[in-house]
C-alpha cells in the first residue's frame, strides 16, 4: 500500500519533524508529477518511488536522500527541468536526482561503450555525493522485487545487469544483505528452473539437519555461557546464489556444501570476540590454517569479524563467525550503516565512519583510472578487475597495511602506494629479500619497493598485473611515451627527408608550414610527425608537400646522410629478431607500419622482400659513441656429454656475456645444436665470446645465423 504516513510515522523515530515534512512534501510533489502514470502492474508510478524511499528509510539515511529517492524519476519521467527541483528541494536534492537520473539511463540491450559509458557517468556521480549510488542500489533493489510484471527476456537482462554491476558494487560497499538479495532475485530471474530446484532441494536439506543444527548451538550457547559470556548463537543458512556459484566453480556438490554447518556468534565488544574464540576452540577442535581476523585487519569494504572452522561431533565441520553487534551491523548493511551527516540543510558531510572513508578512497581511485583510461570500455574492463571479493594484507615498511586483490603483485602494490612509485619501480623486497616483481603477494608480509630516478614501466608487467590501478596507470604511460618516441622519431625522419631538398623543417616559413599540413590532411605538425614515427606515412613523401613546389620538383635527387642509431632509441625504434643486429653490423632501417623503424642486417635473408619497396627503406648507421646491451643470437654444435651446458655458461660469463635464452635440439645420439640469445655490446665483443668457445673440446662448429 504506497502510504506516506505509514513512512512519515518509521522516520520519526530517527529524524527531527522539520525533516520528515521536508520528505513529505517531495513525496506530494512527485506525485503531482507522475500523475497519470502507471508502473508496468498496473499500480500508480509514485508506488514506485514511495517504496525506493521506504528501503532507504530502514537504512536510516538523511532527509536529503530519501527526498532524492521520492524524486529520482521526475527530471527523468515528466519533463520537469532540474532548476525546478533546485527551486524548490535546494540544490543537494537536486544534484541527487540528477545523478541518478543520469545512471537510470542503462540501456542493457544497447552495445557495450553505451553501457560503459553511464557506468563512467556512475563514478562520477559518485565521486561528487556516494548517497546518489545509495539512492540508485534502493531504486535497483525495488525494481528486482517487481521484476515479475516484465517480459522474461527484459526480466534476464536486468538480472544480468544487476549481477555484473550492482551486486559487486553492494558488495564494496559493504552491503551484504543488499548484495544477498540482489544475488538471489537476480539467479530466479535468469535461471528460475535451477533456482526452484535448488530452493527446493535446500528446504529438504534444512528439514533433515534440523536436529544436529540444534543440537551444536546448544552446545555452543551452553559452553559460552558457562565460561560467563553473554552471546546470541545463530545458525547461518548460506543464500541459494551463493551456493549455486560453489556448485559451478568448485565443482562441489550439493551435499559436500550442506554438510558444512555455519553459525554467528555476536558478542558486547571485540575482547569478547577473541575470549569467545578460546572458548570455541576449546569445546571443539579447530581446522589449522583455517582461523581468519579481520577485527585486527579489517576487509577493504570495511568487514570485521573472527572466522574459525572447527571439527564438531563425528568429524562434521563447523564454521563460526564471532562478532560484535555494531560489526555485524556493519556487516549487512555496510557504508549505510555509519551515514553521518550534519542538520539537513547543511552541506553533506562526505566523510564519517571507517566504511565511508573507505568507499571514498574506492571511489577516489575510480575517478583516477577514469582519466588515464584511453576509453570508455577500458575503463569498465579495470573496474570490473577492481569489484574483487578476495582480498590479500601486506605491510609497508612503517607497518602500514595496504589491502588487495588476491594474486596482486609487488607492482600492483607499488602503484596502490603511488602512481609515480608505480612508473619508477625496479625492484622488490619482501619481508627483507629481494624477489621477482611478478611474485604474487600473500597476507602478512613486509613489501618494500625499489625505485630509481629515469626509469619507465615495463610493458611486460601488464601480464601479471591483478588491479585495475596498476593496469591503468602502466598503460596510460606506455601510450603517452609511445606518442611521445613516435613524435621525436617522425622529427629525426622528417629531417633526414627534408635534407634531400637542402632545407629543414626551421626554414620552412608558418604559411608554408601549415599550407603543406593541410595538403597532407593533417590539423597539427605533430600528428603529421607520430604519423611519420609510426610508419604509417613515408617521411619523403610528407618532405615533397611541405617543400614549395618548385623545389620539390628540382631538388629530389641528393643524398641526405645516413640517420644515427644509438641503443636507447625509445619504444619507436626495435631491433629485428631474424637477424639481431649489433653494434659493428652493416645494418638498413626499415619503416613499419605501426612499429617505427626496424633495424636489420645488411645481410638479413628477410631484407630481400623488404627492399621490393625501396620507401620504406632507409640508410642507417651506428651512432660513433653508441653503448649499451644488445642481443645477439648463436649456434654450437657440440658433443653431448654431461656438463657441456655448464662449460659453455662459464665461458661466456667469463668473456663478460650472459645468456638470455637457450635452446637444445638433438642432433643424433652423438652431437646436439644448442641456440642460444647472448647480451654483449657489440661485434668485437660477441667476436671475443665466440673464440673462448672455440676452444672448448666439445665444440663442433660455431657460427651466427643470419
Amino acid at each position: 500500500m504506497h502510504n506516506i504516513d505509514s513512512l512519515a510515522h518509521r522516520l520519526s523515530s530517527y529524524l527531527p519533524p522539520d525533516q520528515i515534512q521536508f520528505v513529505r512534501r517531495a513525496y506530494f510533489y512527485a506525485e503531482q508529477a507522475h500523475d497519470g502514470q502507471q508502473r508496468r502492474s498496473g499500480e500508480p508510478y509514485i508506488t514506485h518511488p514511495l517504496a525506493v524511499a521506504s528501503i532507504l528509510a530502514s537504512m536510516h539515511m538523511d532527509a536529503q536522500s530519501l527526498a532524492a529517492a521520492m524524486l529520482h524519476d521526475v527530471i527523468e519521467d515528466t519533463g520537469i527541468p532540474k532548476a525546478a527541483l533546485t527551486e524548490q528541494f535546494g540544490s543537494e536534492v537536486a544534484d541527487l536526482v540528477d545523478g541518478v537520473s543520469k545512471l537510470t539511463q542503462f540501456e542493457t540491450d544497447s552495445p557495450a561503450e553505451k553501457q560503459a559509458e553511464n557506468f563512467q557517468k556512475m563514478a562520477l556521480a559518485m565521486a561528487r555525493d556516494l548517497r546518489v549510488i545509495l539512492v540508485k542500489l534502493a531504486d535497483r533493489l525495488h525494481n528486482m522485487r517487481t521484476l515479475s510484471a516484465l517480459k522474461p527476456t527484459k526480466r534476464a537482462s536486468i538480472a544480468r545487469e544487476t549481477l555484473e554491476i550492482y551486486a559487486p558494487i553492494a558488495h564494496r560497499l559493504g552491503m551484504n544483505d543488499v548484495r544477498i538479495e540482489f544475488e538471489d532475485r537476480a539467479f530466479f530471474a535468469i535461471y528460475p528452473l535451477r533456482a526452484s530446484r535448488l530452493r527446493a532441494a535446500l528446504v529438504a536439506a534444512r528439514g533433515n539437519r534440523k536436529e544436529l543444527l540444534e543440537k551444536i548451538q546448544n552446545a555452543i550457547k551452553l559452553r559460552l555461557e558457562r565460561e560467563g559470556i553473554d552471546a546470541l548463537v545463530i545458525g547461518r543458512e548460506k543464500h541459494l546464489y551463493s551456493i549455486y556459484l560453489k556448485m559451478r566453480t568448485k565443482k562441489k556438490s550439493f551435499k559436500e556444501i550442506m554438510d558444512v554447518y555455519a553459525f554467528r556468534i555476536i558478542v558486547d565488544s571485540a575482547d569478547t570476540s577473541y575470549r569467545a574464540l578460546g572458548v570455541i576452540h576449546n569445546l571443539y577442535k579447530p581446522v589449522i590454517n583455517e582461523f581468519k581476523d579481520y577485527i585486527a585487519i579489517p576487509k577493504s569494504n570495511g568487514y570485521q569479524s573472527l572466522h574459525t572452522v572447527l571439527l564438531g561431533m563425528h568429524g562434521v565441520p563447523i564454521e563460526v563467525q564471532i562478532r560484535t553487534g555494531e560489526m555485524d551491523n556493519m556487516a549487512n548493511s555496510g557504508i549505510a550503516a555509519h551515514w553521518l551527516y550534519k542538520a539537513a540543510g547543511d552541506e553533506a558531510l562526505n566523510t564519517g565512519g571507517s566504511s565511508q572513508a573507505r568507499a571514498r578512497r574506492w571511489v577516489q581511485g575510480l575517478l583516477e583510472m577514469q582519466q588515464r583510461a584511453g576509453d570508455s570500455l577500458e575503463f569498465i574492463e579495470n573496474v570490473k578487475l577492481d569489484l574483487f571479493p578476495d582480498e590479500v594484507y601486506v605491510f609497508t615498511p612503517k607497518g602500514k597495511i595496504v589491502d588487495l586483490p588476491a594474486g596482486a603483485t609487488a607492482v600492483d602494490f607499488a602503484y596502490s602506494v603511488h602512481t609515480d612509485v608505480g612508473n619508477s619501480c625496479v625492484a622488490v623486497r619482501i619481508n627483507q629479500r629481494l624477489a621477482p616483481l611478478s611474485q604474487p603477494l600473500e597476507s602478512g608480509q613486509k613489501i618494500e619497493i625499489l625505485t630509481r630516478k629515469n626509469v619507465q614501466p615495463n610493458p611486460n608487467w601488464l601480464n601479471f598485473v591483478a588491479t585495475a590501478k596498476a593496469r591503468s596507470a602502466i598503460r596510460h604511460f606506455l601510450k603517452h611515451q609511445r606518442h611521445h618516441d613516435s613524435v621525436a622519431l617522425g622529427r629525426r625522419l622528417l629531417e633526414q627527408a627534408l635534407a634531400k631538398f637542402n632545407t629543414q623543417l626551421a626554414k620552412l616559413g608558418e604559411d608554408q608550414l601549415s599550407k603543406g599540413l593541410q595538403e597532407a590532411k593533417y590539423t597539427s605538425l605533430d600528428k603529421l610527425l607520430e604519423d611519420i614515427g609510426l610508419g604509417n606515412r613515408v617521411a619523403f613523401s610528407a618532405a615533397k608537400l611541405l617543400v614549395p613546389k618548385a623545389i620539390a620538383e628540382s631538388a629530389a635527387s641528393n643524398i641526405s646522410s645516413p640517420l644515427s642509431i644509438d641503443a636507447k632509441e625509445g619504444m619507436m625504434t626495435s631491433f629485428a629478431r631474424c637477424c639481431r643486429p649489433i653494434p659493428g653490423d652493416t645494418i638498413i632501417g626499415h619503416i613499419s607500419f605501426g612499429k617505427g623503424l626496424v633495424v636489420h642486417r645488411d645481410t638479413c635473408r628477410n631484407t630481400i622482400e623488404l627492399r621490393e619497396h625501396p620507401e620504406n627503406i632507409m640508410p642507417i648507421n651506428w651512432s660513433a659513441d653508441v653503448q649499451g646491451d644488445f642481443l645477439a643470437d648463436i649456434r654450437v654444435e657440440v658433443e653431448s656429454e654431461r656438463g657441456m651446458i655448464a662449460s659453455l655458461a662459464t665461458r661466456i660469463t667469463e668473456g663478460g656475456a650472459s645468456i638470455e635464452q637457450i635452446h637444445v635440439d638433438e642432433k643424433d645420439a652423438r652431437n646436439s645444436v644448442i641456440a642460444m640469445t647472448l647480451e654483449v655490446n657489440n661485434r668485437v665483443h660477441l667476436a671475443r665470446v665466440m673464440k673462448r668457445l672455440r676452444t672448448l673440446p666439445t665444440v663442433i662448429r660455431i657460427a651466427r645465423p643470419g
